[in-house]
């Protein structure tokens, strides 16, 4: 499974590793998966997501699938930027 979600999904360069990062914090705050959700909050900063960008992906979250949805991802978002001190 590594292999291929990090071979074949992330090595393949039809998408660049930002845009790629928007889409997971997107899908992985619509199915709910807090805890990948930080990790991957973390991955799309050093893939230069900005703090406002993270903001606008959650209030679509929020928008298609409920706001305690965006909620929960506003929170992980405050953890992991305060772990940045950003």
């Amino acid at each position: 499974m590594t292999a291929w979600c990090w071979g074949f999904g992330w090595g393949d360069d039809a998408i660049e590793p930002k845009t790629r990062s928007m889409m997971n914090l997107a899908m992985i705050g619509a199915l709910g998966k807090m805890h990948e959700w930080e990790i991957h909050c973390r991955g799309a900063l050093n893939n230069g997501v900005t703090k406002q960008e993270i903001r606008a992906i959650i209030h679509v979250v929020a928008i298609y699938c409920g706001v305690p949805q965006g909620l929960e991802c506003f929170r992980a978002a405050k953890k992991v930027l305060d772990e940045r001190g950003l």
